[in-house]
């Protein structure tokens, strides 16, 4: 067992102002496999004076310098991937082949973008050429509160801390307290590349200890924050009295829009990108509706696809999914099952309960419900879960009334042959990303929502942006 109950405050690893232990459990097996700490107001606040009083000498650090220590950075990390993979795979469950490459893998990968994003960013422009002497400048906001999920632990860390870092920003992080081991590697990554005291902090703690104490900290001049909407909007209410700055990126409902005319691969691709981390991912399409000429078809592939899946234990290696992260999300899971099936949709796959041979551990059968409609509570309430609901539906207009039919507008996904008919869709689409077609976004393509998925974006040019003031200057003289 890991005794990781130090914090990173000031350039240090230091013991927490008082005893307060909680156990890191190992979702494959429901065995304790860490032990932290868990923090004080104390530790809070001692974090917070730390970033403020290294907030200006970073700040007027020269770019050159700040671009070298991230570059140092992005190159201490890929050399210690596997580590890190191996860490993610012990706290949260994901598969230890998915771990090491599409887990870790995500930090290097934005790591590496905001880097290309950063060497071309213009902290200094003038207005235009009506008014030469006039200058924009952009300029680090200060002390920024970092509140990172269990789910992507380093794609969520790195969106934050890299971009907030680089433009000149100081951090405390407070990872989620389920999955801390990643984000703790991560802090001795970022002492090995030789940042200067104060500039990164990490404290171990909750939401409602920690978290809130970070959103609602005077000196803490923003908060970023990856999760669920409930805890979004208690740290927007909690920030309001400070007049910080709040970004949110919340939870999803994706719509997946499989019209006739897609490709023979959408279904099963539809049903993949749900399994995928076990369903833990905010920007799943959990809800896929099918053009019902192809509708009774698309049950069969999905519900094979389902069964076809294989679940195992996060330590083996191989494409199978793992346990979801804790005992509380299993059993939230298992509710949400049970609620569908109360409701009446049908049972295509999966179900309640584990799945043969695992008697032990979070571990969640695959399940995919048909004929759902939008009213059903899974249709409604992101599930968190490897539970897919399939609808039908009969016209263009049908589906984007279904789709946009929620609180939540985070990423939504459309599988046609017709151009025009997907460009259309994607414009008609509430939601901050639509993906077509299995395309992917490319690098340095910003991650965020609208309505309940939350506000501002991360990721390349808007990530930088995300952490910066803008100064308006009049009478700038030629120097």
């Amino acid at each position: 067992m890991l005794d990781k109950r130090n914090f990173y405050i000031n350039g240090e690893w230091v013991a927490p102002a008082q005893s307060n232990d909680m156990n890191v459990i190992d979702p494959s097996t429901e065995e304790t496999c860490a032990v932290i700490s868990i923090g004080t107001e104390a530790d809070t606040n001692a974090a917070v004076a730390a970033a403020r009083s290294a907030f200006i000498s970073w700040s007027e650090t020269p770019r050159e310098e700040r671009l070298a220590l991230i570059e140092k950075l992005a190159d201490i990390y890929e050399s210690r991937m596997a580590e890190m993979g191996e860490a993610i795979s012990k706290e949260m469950g994901a598969p230890i082949s998915m771990s090491k490459t599409a887990q870790s893998g995500t930090g290097s990968f934005h790591i590496r973008n905001f880097i290309r994003a950063f060497k071309k960013f213009e902290f200094d422009k003038m207005l235009g050429s009506h008014a030469p002497n006039d200058r924009i400048l952009s300029e680090p906001i200060g002390v920024c509160g970092l509140i990172t999920p269990w789910n992507w632990p380093m794609n969520q860390v790195t969106l934050k801390a890299i971009p907030a870092m680089a433009v000149g920003c100081t951090v405390v992080l407070k990872p989620s307290e389920i999955a801390p081991l990643s984000s703790m590697l991560f802090a001795e990554m970022v002492h090995e590349a030789g940042f200067p005291a104060g500039v990164f902090n990490l404290v171990n703690g909750d939401g409602m200890g920690v978290g809130t104490q970070l959103s609602g900290h005077e000196d803490v001049d923003m908060i970023s924050f990856t999760g669920s909407t409930r805890a979004g909007v208690a740290i927007s209410k909690n920030a309001a009295d400070t007049v910080k700055r709040v970004a949110l990126e919340l939870g999803g409902k994706g719509a997946n829009v499989i019209f006739a005319d897609a490709d023979e691969k959408a279904v099963k691709r539809g049903v993949m990108q749900v399994l995928m981390n076990s369903g833990q991912s905010c920007n799943a399409p959990t809800r896929m509706l099918v053009e019902r000429p192809i509708y009774d078809e698309a049950l069969k592939i999905a519900a094979a696809t389902a069964e076809s899946a294989s679940v195992d234990v996060a330590s083996k290696e191989g494409r199978h999914i793992g346990p979801v992260v804790s005992e509380l999300q299993f059993n939230k899971i298992q509710a949400l099952i049970e609620k569908g099936i109360e409701e009446g949709a049908t049972l295509l796959a999966g179900g309640p309960g584990r799945p043969e041979g695992l008697e032990k551990g979070y571990f969640v059968r695959p399940t995919v419900f048909a004929d759902v409609n939008n009213e059903m509570t899974i249709a409604r309430e992101e599930i968190f879960g490897p539970v897919l609901s399939i609808i039908p539906f009969d016209t263009e207009e049908e589906a984007l009334k279904i789709a946009n039919d929620t609180v939540y507008g985070l990423t939504n996904y459309v599988q046609t042959t017709d151009t025009k008919k997907a460009n259309r869709m994607a414009r008609r689409l509430r939601s901050g990303m639509v993906e077509m077609n299995g395309n992917a976004r490319g690098a340095g393509a910003p991650f965020g929502g609208y309505k309940q998925s939350g506000n501002g974006r991360e990721g390349g040019v808007w990530g930088l942006e995300d952490f910066l003031e803008v100064k308006a200057v009049s009478g700038w003289g030629d120097e």
